[in-house]
């Protein structure tokens, strides 16, 4: 027991490291969540600089966190730290997406594959916001191209089968996309019949109100 003393000194060492870079990483995640929430607000604003400005801020704290917790593997892996990456994979993934532009890649952005993936099967939630913002000025085929992104992510999700010890609890998130996919295609089936009976009353009333032709 004569080296207690020295063993209790290192376990607190190593204990004040940890839970200096546990509060960081607690700080950062906290500002990389606030910086997707502005990106992917800005981009239902249609305020596209404002939007990269914040995505490049969480761009930053992303490779922050990898660096600062490159010593504490379990730190990085740990639930609130790739919940907040997961966040900026969303903001990243929607960004491109309604702006019709290529989709990123998981090494494009940095992520792990499975936080990456999480983050996918969140973006038709935005998608569908989307949509709806469109379809009350009508039926658009804006709309139809993001459903289409949607059914293309549904499509990639139900095939990844594997344990959510793997995915990270995949499979119940993509239950839910399958449910917002369901809805938004019936609200644009809706809103093209109401399109296409508006353009039949007008092409009616216009029909009625021409003079009879005079022989």
């Amino acid at each position: 027991m004569d080296n207690l003393n020295q063993i209790a000194e290192r376990v607190h060492q190593v204990f004040e490291m940890r839970t200096r870079a546990r509060d960081k990483a607690l700080g950062q995640a906290r500002q990389l969540t606030r910086f997707a929430a502005h990106t992917i607000r800005a981009v239902h604003r249609n305020e596209v600089d404002l939007a990269a400005e914040n995505l490049a801020q969480a761009r930053t704290l992303v490779e922050a966190l990898k660096q600062d917790l490159a010593g504490f593997p379990d730190l990085y892996f740990a639930g609130y730290t790739q919940d907040a990456i997961k966040e900026y994979a969303e903001a990243s993934i929607t960004s491109a997406l309604v702006q019709n532009q290529a989709l990123p890649t998981p090494e494009e952005l940095g992520l792990e594959h499975a936080t990456f993936i999480n983050g996918l099967a969140e973006v038709p939630g935005e998608l569908r916001r989307r949509c709806l913002d469109i379809l009350r000025q009508g039926y658009s085929q804006e709309a139809e191209r993001l459903l289409g992104c949607m059914d293309d992510i549904y499509d990639l999700l139900v095939t990844l089968d594997y344990p959510d010890a793997i995915t990270n609890g995949l499979r119940r998130q993509t239950d839910l996309v399958r449910g917002i996919l369901e809805r938004t295609r019936g609200d644009l089936t809706i809103s093209q019949r109401e399109q296409q009976l508006q353009l039949a009353l007008e092409k009616t009333r216009a029909s009625l109100s021409r003079p009879p032709e005079t022989k």
